[in-house]
């Protein structure tokens, strides 16, 4: 089978990747940008989850009695 007759059978996933994000300049643009976006959420969200996983017990607000004034009592 020769790559023409590939290419005009329906196309593959990249393909309609393509024909959806790609094909114009606009809607490029503005998938790059919102994916920029969200992926640098999703890693942010990620790493403070780890860093609060690896430090419990550590951190200012797992230490009782910091930042709290004393009774007079």
């Amino acid at each position: 089978m020769d790559s023409a007759a590939r290419r005009s059978g329906g196309g593959g996933f990249f393909e309609g990747i393509y024909k959806v994000f790609m094909r114009r300049t606009s809607v490029y643009a503005t998938f790059v940008i919102a994916g920029a976006f969200l992926g640098e959420r999703a890693v942010d969200y990620g790493v403070h989850k780890l860093w609060e996983y690896n430090n419990v017990g550590k951190r200012y607000e797992d230490i009782p009695g910091l930042g709290q004034r004393q009774s007079e009592e």
